[in-house]
């Protein structure tokens, strides 16, 4: 398996134009390119989570801080029985 030429580039990009019409290959460029900034903005949102999750000095163990709140899966959209805390045992056998 060779290297793509011109001539085989073109081909695809023939075949693409006529599987999606020139009307929605705008749309899903720019679809794309909103999902990469949005991909590009998490991995960095990521990274300095990581870098501010390393605290310097210890915490403060004073009583006036409040618990965390307790996480909760979300459900798909429609789905309204399968949101559940995040510290729930789904294990039905100990019961």
């Amino acid at each position: 398996m060779g290297r793509l030429g011109p001539t085989e580039i073109i081909l695809i990009l023939v075949v693409i134009i006529l599987l999606f019409g020139a009307k929605k290959l705008p749309d899903m460029a720019r679809s794309l390119g909103k999902s990469a900034r949005i991909l590009k903005s998490e991995a960095k949102a990521m990274k300095d989570d990581d870098k501010s999750a390393a605290p310097a000095d210890p915490p403060n163990t004073t009583g006036d801080q409040q618990p965390p709140a307790q996480r909760v899966i979300q459900a798909s959209p429609g789905d309204v029985n399968s949101s559940r805390p995040v510290n729930e045992s789904t294990d039905t056998t100990q019961r």
